[in-house]
């Protein structure tokens, strides 16, 4: 009943901080560290301790599959070469760098416990960086180098861990130390690519939504279990199985398995990376007082912790500067890819937060270990200190360099893009596969829904005061709208007694998959664009299939003036009302988008057969190419 009552408590407290710190605006894994400090001291508490064992095998796995499937294998490998130099490198620099710190200040410890506290101080937290770096928002290539480097330093540092534990024990040469890495890392990419192949396999057999759920449920622990049972990498090889299993599940038929997943993963990395930190906080009181006795001294203990805490915190930029420029003087490297400002960097080594990891390996220190308690002490002070100083500065830094996160516009212009090229892929299968005997009204409403919903990915590019007046924004509000009568009639009827339970069930499932769709399109065009920063500089475009470098009409076309009072003659002429503007490059003609009734620039383009156009809407830079279908 107690361990019920404790994971009740848990969940309602990580809910109720979490939906607090969205709506004061403030870092939720802060705020859930506060909570747990204070609840430390609350005598009705109990004193917590952390099993090592919990965080590394029942925690870690979980969080880390969680953020794999998410993360792209492309933008991965773009991004080898410096999240090995981070994860990797710098993880072994602060190693070394922090155990020779250590031992200096601390002579008592031996040399081998001071390497094993840096081991488990030198990896900063997954969550704890990537969340406050999504909040406050950072470019996508930021993000993607800290996520990249948080799925691996784990790995390192715990391989590091085990053999500076070992060494207390006995000796070990630099031949083992490269040995145990070698070994962990080949095991561990080895054991992930068997187990996600294992696990594909039953994902390309199995149809059955809770069997496929339950089994990518399974996934971390099939991938880290085996791994750790042969000394590799556990960490690594369900980080490899996330890739691999992310990457090939979308090309799998299922989309209710895809979606069952998405929620239910969704829901386990929620609660648990927002757990870890009241963890933390909860840990607080009991490590502080079993240094209370400590031979050490509390002058000399605390001291230790403040100048431990500085060494992180510097060490970093000095290792990632170096690491993201010197490769960068190779003529073949500077070319491929080119030096980014010295910005991105700083943010990159700033955005080093500590988070439960390194709490949890550090109890994994034996008990005999000379003054132990203030190496947890230690460890503790690294994690409060660098979610305190970085998570509170990173947003003030990230306004005062002047970087901006990704272009909401760019993205919506993107996505209309893609959405474009994927409706012109599916009626080009569908007219393919139509046989002469199908019906024409089915083949008329299976085309015109695919263009209806290319078309309100379009909509969202207009005049932000015409957003809820486009014709699929309004649709959304009035079927949402007719969905509430549906049910709230099936709901009466259901007291009526007139119809079983399974079929008022399935009809109501069926209208809730509806209106989930209706939410996410309702969400997603209801982006205001009118707040932009700098609505005067041209939205960065990066990502988005420019069609200047390989189309010839784009770049027979240079950009031409738009005027402010533009307007669609002929919807004038025939009384209709437009929803976006767009303008023939040729010849300056206006007209209206295909979401309109009119759909005259398309029509203008077929009638004359001119292939360019751009948008005629304020604060908009982009053109199209009718011809090539391509952005510009």
């Amino acid at each position: 009943m107690d361990v019920s009552l404790a994971l009740l408590t848990l969940v309602v407290v990580v809910c109720a901080a979490s939906a607090l710190a969205r709506r004061l605006n403030v870092s939720v894994p802060l705020l859930l560290v506060v909570v747990g400090v204070v609840g430390s001291y609350l005598p009705f508490i109990p004193a917590i301790t952390l099993d090592p064992e919990l965080v590394l095998v029942g925690i870690l796995p979980p969080l880390l599959y969680a953020a794999a499937i998410r993360t792209s294998l492309v933008e991965f490998r773009t991004n080898l070469r410096s999240i090995g130099l981070l994860s990797v490198g710098y993880v072994i620099f602060g190693t070394v760098a922090i155990g020779l710190i250590v031992w200096w200040l601390i002579p008592e410890i031996p040399l081998a416990a001071a390497f094993a506290l840096g081991a488990v101080v030198a990896p900063p937290d997954a969550v704890a960086a990537t969340t406050i770096a999504r909040r406050v928002g950072l470019p996508r290539r930021v993000v993607s180098l800290l996520e990249g480097e948080s799925l691996v330093n784990d790995a390192t540092a715990l391989v590091l861990l085990r053999t500076a534990i070992v060494a207390i024990g006995g000796s070990v040469t630099v031949w083992q130390v490269a040995s145990d890495l070698a070994f962990a890392a080949v095991g561990g990419v080895v054991i992930g690519l068997i187990a996600a192949w294992l696990l594909l396999q039953i994902r390309k057999r199995v149809r059955n939504v809770a069997i496929n759920t339950s089994m990518s449920l399974a996934a971390p622990f099939v991938a880290y279990i085996p791994a750790e049972e042969i000394n590799a990498s556990g960490v690594l090889a369900v980080v490899v199985a996330g890739l691999v299993i992310g990457t090939k599940t979308p090309a799998m038929p299922g989309g209710a398995s895809r979606l069952s997943q998405r929620s239910n993963w969704a829901t386990v990395q929620f609660l648990l990376e927002n757990s870890v930190f009241l963890l933390i906080g909860l840990q607080v009181r009991s490590i502080i007082e079993a240094t209370s006795g400590d031979s050490l001294g509390a002058g000399r203990i605390w001291g230790a912790c403040a100048v431990i805490l500085v060494a992180v915190l510097l060490l970093r930029p000095i290792w990632v500067f170096p690491a993201i420029y010197l490769p960068r003087l190779f003529p073949k490297i500077r070319k491929a890819d080119p030096a980014p400002p010295w910005q991105l960097p700083a943010i990159v080594s700033w955005a080093g937060m500590r988070g439960v990891v390194t709490l949890a390996a550090v109890f994994a220190l034996p008990e005999d270990v000379a003054h132990r308690p203030v190496l947890v002490l230690a460890a503790l002070g690294v994690v409060a200190g660098t979610l305190v100083v970085q998570g509170l500065s990173l947003p003030w830094l990230v306004r005062i360099l002047g970087v901006r996160g990704p272009d909401t516009k760019a993205d919506a212009l993107s996505q209309a893009a893609l959405m474009d090229q994927a409706t012109a892929a599916g009626i080009a299968k569908l007219r393919r596969h139509a046989r002469p005997d199908d019906p024409p009204e089915v083949l008329d409403m299976l085309e015109r829904r695919t263009q209806e919903r290319n078309r309100a990915a379009w909509e969202r590019l207009g005049r932000s005061e015409l957003a809820d007046r486009t014709p699929s924004k309004r649709y959304v509000q009035l079927r949402l709208a007719m969905l509430d009568a549906e049910r709230a009639k099936v709901l009466k009827l259901r007291h009526s007694g007139e119809y079983a339970h399974e079929v008022i069930s399935e009809v109501l499932e069926m209208l809730d998959v509806e209106e989930s769709m209706l939410d996410t399109s309702s969400d997603d065009l209801s982006i205001d664009f009118s707040s932009e920063t700098h609505p005067s500089t041209k939205p960065d475009t990066s990502g988005i299939p420019l069609g200047a470098g390989g189309c010839e009409h784009l770049r027979a076309v240079g950009e031409h003036p738009v005027q402010p009072d533009a307007e669609c003659n002929d919807c004038v002429r025939e009384g209709t009302s437009p929803v976006h503007l767009r303008m023939c490059l040729i010849c300056g003609n206006v007209g209206c988008c295909d979401s309109s009734v009119g759909q005259h620039a398309t029509r203008h383009f077929q009638e004359f057969g001119h292939p360019i156009m751009c948008s005629a809407e304020p604060r908009e830079l982009w053109r199209w190419c009718y011809v090539d279908e391509l952005l510009g």
